[in-house]
């Protein structure tokens, strides 16, 4: 039998406005010579052979690193299955990687996400949880608040009937500057109505993320 799938969009528009790419942003060639003047600024000769591109190439690089203000997690998380046989138990992706940026050092965050929920009526494709993971992580963050709003998508969007989300993420601004302590991991956490509520099933939830 063929899946009904069923559009999550309509009522979201609140959401999607506050997803809306900057209207204001720079051009292309204010963003490079914003770069060409770090360039100069850390003491290097932007005119030598290797960095005559650079610019040009960071550029790119920051359209990549940074599409998640482009993109709009309700959009990501618009189909659902209605036809799941009966289905009511966990439903876990674990070992999600991701990478982001500190939003006060402007420097990687690199590492994983868990995200297990109870479905209530219907189910997302397990390929859309690992996007709105992406949607989030490509913009300036902190873990803390990047935990949150992949929370807050997955509940306003597919509304189950819990949800627990964990982060594990190494921060290079911890590693790379400052106290420099490389290894060290920074753990979040989001627990959501049954999750929330019962914590049989937070320790479920650990025990199947650590499998």
């Amino acid at each position: 039998m063929d899946a009904v799938v069923k559009s999550l969009s309509d009522g979201e528009a609140s959401q999607a406005e506050s997803d809306k790419p900057i209207s204001d942003r720079p051009t292309r060639a204010e963003a490079e010579a914003a770069v060409l003047t770090l360039l100069r600024w850390i003491g290097e000769d932007p005119a030598r052979e290797g960095l005559l591109d650079t610019p040009k190439r960071v550029v790119r690089a920051y359209e990549e690193l940074f599409a998640g203000y482009r993109d709009n997690p309700v959009e990501v998380l618009d189909r659902v299955f209605e036809e799941v046989e009966g289905y009511s138990d966990i439903v876990l992706v674990r070992d999600i990687s991701f990478f982001s940026h500190c939003e006060h050092h402007m420097v990687p965050i690199i590492g994983k996400a868990h995200i297990a929920y109870f479905p209530e009526g219907g189910v997302v494709g397990l390929s859309k949880l690992a996007r709105v993971v992406d949607v989030f992580a490509r913009r300036l963050q902190t873990q803390e608040a990047l935990t949150a709003q992949i929370a807050d998508a997955i509940n306003d969007t597919l509304r189950p009937r819990g949800l627990a989300i964990m982060l594990e993420a190494e921060h290079m601004c911890m590693a790379m500057r400052g106290i420099q302590k490389q290894g060290a991991s920074t753990i979040t956490t989001r627990f959501t109505g049954v999750f929330e509520e019962d914590p049989a099933l937070q320790a479920r939830f650990f025990m199947l993320i650590r499998e």
